[in-house]
This record gives structure tokens, C-alpha cells and sequence, in this order.
């Protein structure tokens, strides 16, 4: 059985070859994922690679067998259902969940994972709006914009979140822009780093052009 180092190396693999579909992941994008040296992960990713979990290429980088790319999506499984099962179940912020659905993705049975899903209703998205894998391991691919992409004027509805730091999630929450919140996006000006928008209540909201492509929407009606 992989160890929860293997996968948590795996899962943040997957994680990055979904951002960057056509492009091998470096060393130095796994240890900042995962705060290892680069050497650290070098030497993990050849244990991988002797295993076939991975295919390793020296100063080129690294990207996912089938085995595994299959255990990879098996644990954003787990760790994605437990993410909103804490949330919605147990009723924790969804700011706090993704640092303990970091230690029981490891944790829990096959048999847990299934029982969760069904309680909440085989649902697609976790609480920030990343898509979860189904039991065969098949991934939904969101067809979201930022922020910065999404038309002017016309009224959008906030789908995802891709930075879960607690710190962002929270100003996303004062701010109202949780997922599922409607908006418009009235104009961007790239000089003065601003993407200013109108909430569906009618206030305006300023944000950084770095914190608005953190934002995926999609377009209503």
C-alpha cells in the first residue's frame, strides 16, 4: 500500500498537471507544494518512477503514469469529499477543512469515502468549487474564467475558488464573494492593479488583479 508520503507527492503532481495539462512538473514546483527541498523531491521522484507511479526525467520533470494518476485522483477524492463533509456534516468553516482533510484523506476506508458520498448526495464540486473525482476516478473539467477573462458586464456567478490559504478564504467570505455569489464585473484597469465589480446587493468591491484571477465564474442566463 502507498504511504501517505507517496500520495501526498502523487496528489500534488496531479494538482499541477491539471494547471499546466501539456507540461511535465518541475522539482521546485512539488517542493513548494509540498515545503521539501528540491533534492528531497528528487530523490522521492526516482523511488516513484522504480515503482511506475510516475515517469522521471532528469532536469526535464516529472508527470503521472496510469497507476498513478489513478491513486493521485483516488486521494483528491477522499481528500475533496472530506473537505465538504466537514463542511456541511460537521459544519465547519470552509476556511479551516482543507488542513484536516489533509490528515484523514490518509486515514479513512474505501468504505467511509462511499458512505460520505452518498450522504451528500454524489455531489460534483467541493466547498470552493473544485471539481470531485467520481468513484471511477473520472475528474469533470470545470469550464470556468477568472475573473480577469470573464465579459464586462454581464452578471456571473462565482464557481470556484482556486487559493485556499484561510487568510483568502476569509476575505472572500467578509467580501461575500463565496461560491455561488452573483456579480458583475464592471471594468478592469491593469495599471492601477484594480478589477473593480458590482455584488448582486448592489455595493461595488475593488480587488488586485492577483486576487481576482484566484476567481472562477461562470456566466448567468
Amino acid at each position: 500500500m502507498a504511504t501517505s508520503t507517496v500520495e501526498d507527492y502523487l496528489k500534488h503532481i496531479l494538482l499541477a498537471e491539471e494547471r499546466e495539462p501539456d507540461a511535465r512538473v518541475s522539482m521546485g514546483q512539488v517542493a513548494a507544494a509540498l515545503g521539501v527541498s528540491p533534492g528531497t523531491v528528487t530523490a522521492m521522484m526516482k523511488t516513484l518512477a522504480d515503482g511506475g507511479l510516475v515517469e522521471y526525467e532528469p532536469y526535464s520533470g516529472v508527470r503521472l503514469s496510469a497507476p498513478g494518476r489513478q491513486l493521485a485522483t483516488h486521494v483528491l477524492r477522499r481528500h475533496r469529499l472530506i473537505e465538504l463533509f466537514l463542511v456541511e456534516v460537521m459544519k465547519m468553516d470552509w476556511s479551516e477543512v482543507h488542513a484536516e482533510a489533509e490528515d484523514l484523506e490518509h486515514a479513512v476506508s474505501d468504505r467511509l469515502i462511499e458512505r460520505m458520498d452518498e450522504m451528500l448526495g454524489f455531489p460534483s464540486v467541493d466547498p470552493h468549487g473544485d471539481p470531485i473525482p467520481d468513484s471511477h476516478g473520472v475528474v469533470r473539467k470545470p469550464d470556468h474564467v477568472s475573473l480577469l477573462l470573464c465579459p464586462l458586464g454581464h452578471p456571473v456567478r462565482v464557481a470556484r475558488v482556486a487559493d485556499q490559504s484561510r487568510d483568502f478564504l476569509r476575505l472572500l467570505e467578509r467580501r461575500g464573494l463565496k461560491p455561488g455569489s452573483h456579480l458583475t464585473v464592471e471594468s478592469r484597469e491593469e495599471a492601477a492593479d484594480a478589477v473593480t465589480l458590482k455584488l448582486a446587493a448592489g455595493e461595488p468591491l475593488t480587488l488586485g488583479f492577483r486576487a481576482a484571477s484566484k476567481i472562477y465564474v461562470d456566466e448567468i442566463g
